[in-house]
């Protein structure tokens, strides 16, 4: 069974259903094709790199995509004129579509090909406004324990 049921945590969590969706559709797709292999590092603390297996593609042949929260790598598929029979073919000449889900504020930072391997290079950018601060109140008066000098009796 593949299936994991997040509907406790919808109930009782407020703001995550896109991560509750992420989940839920990356299950129900990764039986896909896993075309062109790849990996993926974390380099630093807010820093990351996913590597492609592209061999036998041209930087002409690649699109790199980066939307709100998407990154997508596609593989053109070339006509190359064969001028010889071939008896065996065994490298891959094929299109692909590689889609990956990116976290808030996380951009593309570079990109390279070198030696048949895609490098992208992404950052994490937090804006100054979304990091924590200290807040101070203003008017506040300090708390100040309060000492009873002598009891009260009760006048009865």
């Amino acid at each position: 069974m593949n299936r994991f049921d997040f509907t406790p945590y919808r109930r009782s969590t407020v703001g995550f259903d896109r991560l509750f969706d992420l989940l839920e559709n990356h299950a129900r797709g990764s039986a896909g094709d896993n075309y062109p292999p790849f990996n993926i590092e974390r380099r630093g603390e807010d820093s990351y790199r996913i590597t492609l297996a592209v061999a036998g593609f041209r930087p002409d042949d690649l699109d790199i995509t980066a939307q709100q929260n998407l990154l997508v790598v596609q593989g053109k598929k070339r006509a190359d004129e064969m001028n010889s029979e071939m008896l065996h073919l065994g490298i891959a000449n094929r299109g692909f579509e590689r889609r990956f889900e990116l976290a808030d504020y996380v951009r593309v930072a570079d990109a390279q090909l070198a030696d048949g391997l895609l490098a992208i290079d992404l950052v994490r950018e937090v804006p100054e406004a979304m990091k924590p601060k200290k807040i101070s109140l203003a008017g506040q008066h300090k708390l100040e324990v309060v000492e009873q000098s002598e009891p009260q009796a009760d006048a009865a």
